[in-house]
């Protein structure tokens, strides 16, 4: 069976790419299809010579800036720019060679057109948030500044035109999996179709941290953490990483930030003494973070949200916004504990009342492995399986 691979963006390092990264392990042959790719931050997990661009990826680049003022040696794209080219750039992949595509979408590439030979499966991170739930957050944001009214009026118009697209385009996969059961919502409520729930899976790599235990502790056998809050995340204002920042700015409490994007400057200006950013971690370094965190918070509506899980496999419990994914991966006063509101006051009053003492490392653990690699691999089989008889 001939497979091709299909992901909008590989320009930076997310929950989703992490999905296609197992998919390309599952189907090493096949070609991996996007729109534009960043091969200094994303070669090592998918190599050229598996890329297949789109037209609309640029022939030259930006030096992005580091906080420090020196230029990277990775590149910058501003995907923005392309809206209104992604359709067309989507629907002009000739795919007829192929058995089955899997895409995995989060805005456009569920729109592919197969002309009916190869299957369709699409995985459905989310139908795209900015067209559907976030549009008015969107265009209020673009109305800032003094070119405010033709930004909102050219956001309004291309906005328009793309959701009149997505929705037509919503009908041509064969068979949708959705990302989370809040996902399947929303698929349900804008596309008007059904969905299969299929949750996106966290390495076994994570559920081989412990904590080291301390021998300097009476018994030798309990294992100590140190106190800080954590956070994990892509450095963008919808992951309200300010929450967090504000509510250990007036709690004094250590917050450690891991991650890069083009929110940092903002962020960095809200950061008081106890703010710690560390930057982009390797894996090794990101779970000795969170074997060591009292908990790690987890601010935004996030559709899924692969954090909370990898939290929990190195048995770290999770302090996470009532709304989302999280409420379908994290139990409530066993592996973590919720805020009610969007506020750093609504976090501030649970981080004040938190004790990590009461959360069981393996309990955590154990919450962890109903989302593991080995279940979304048999979930998807299943999947192809129905779709190729």
């Amino acid at each position: 069976m001939k497979v091709a691979l299909v992901h909008e963006l590989l320009t930076m390092r997310g929950g989703a790419e992490r999905v296609l990264k197992i998919l390309a392990d599952m189907f090493p042959s096949a070609p991996i299809y996007t729109l534009l790719f960043d091969e200094k931050k994303l070669g090592d997990w998918f190599p050229k010579e598996r890329v297949r661009t789109s037209v609309v990826q640029p022939t030259f680049h930006f030096p992005r800036p580091t906080a420090s003022g020196r230029a990277l040696s990775t590149f910058h794209f501003n995907h923005h720019l392309y809206l209104r080219k992604f359709p067309s750039a989507v629907e002009a992949w000739d795919f007829s060679e192929f058995d089955l595509v899997i895409s995995t979408s989060s805005a456009f590439v569920h729109g592919i057109i197969t002309n009916g030979k190869p299957k369709h499966l699409s995985i459905i991170n989310s139908p795209a948030r900015y067209l559907w739930d976030r549009t008015h957050d969107v265009v209020k944001e673009a109305s800032k500044g003094p070119l405010g009214f033709l930004k909102r009026w050219y956001v309004e118009k291309i906005f328009h035109t793309l959701r009149i697209w997505d929705s037509e385009a919503a009908d041509r996969a064969d068979v949708l999996l959705a990302a989370s059961k809040t996902v399947q919502r929303r698929i349900e409520l804008y596309w008007r179709r059904e969905s299969t729930v299929l949750y996106p899976p966290i390495d076994d790599f994570w559920f081989k941290t412990s904590l080291t235990p301390n021998p300097s502790t009476e018994g030798g056998g309990a294992k100590k953490r140190k106190s800080y809050f954590l956070i994990v995340s892509t450095l963008v204002p919808y992951k309200r990483i300010d929450l967090a920042i504000e509510a250990c700015n007036a709690l004094g409490r250590h917050l450690k930030i891991i991650g890069e994007g083009p929110d940092l400057a903002r962020l960095r200006k809200l950061a008081g003494p106890t703010i710690e950013f560390l930057g982009w971690k390797c894996h090794e370094d990101i779970a000795e973070q969170y074997a060591n965190a009292t908990a790690t918070i987890f601010p935004g509506d996030e559709d899924f949200g692969l954090v909370p899980v990898e939290s929990m496999a190195c048995g770290t419990p999770v302090i996470a916004y009532r709304s989302g994914g999280a409420l379908e991966t994290i139990v409530e006063g066993v592996t973590g504990e919720f805020f009610d509101e969007p506020t750093k006051e609504s976090l501030q009053e649970v981080m004040e009342k938190f004790d990590q003492k009461k959360y069981s490392v393996e309990t955590c653990r154990a919450q962890a492995k109903q989302f593991s690699r080995e279940g979304f691999e048999k979930g998807l089989k299943r999947a192809i399986a129905l779709i190729m008889q």
